[in-house]
């Protein structure tokens, strides 16, 4: 039987290699399709000014989302301390109220 020997630095590159690697396939924005599949669509795909162009207006689309998507949790953690505020003081004037009763009827 042959048995064929290969160094491992060959099979497995390093960790450098790798990083290399991945960095290469990445490429810019709206620079064509990328290496790792998937064409994000026709305009993409062609790259040039026009692929940077969309690539752009796509970071921009979903910044003003996660900036809206933030801005309602905010406006909901507000409104949910207000609305815990209310609560605390009519129930603190609950407790006067049955604090006074309770004097009345040790009257």
């Amino acid at each position: 039987m042959f048995v064929v020997r290969r160094s491992a630095a060959r099979l497995y590159p390093s960790g450098m290699q790798l990083a290399k690697m991945s960095d290469s396939q990445l490429g810019d924005l709206g620079s064509g399709a990328g290496k790792g599949g998937g064409g994000g669509g026709s305009i993409r795909e062609a790259g040039g000014a026009f692929g940077k162009m969309e690539a752009a207006r796509e970071e921009e689309y979903f910044y003003k989302k996660q900036k809206e998507q933030l801005d309602r949790l905010k406006n909901d953690q507000i409104h949910q301390a207000e609305f815990h505020a209310q609560q605390i003081k009519e129930h603190e004037e609950a407790i006067q109220r049955h604090k006074a009763f309770l004097e009345n009827i040790k009257k």
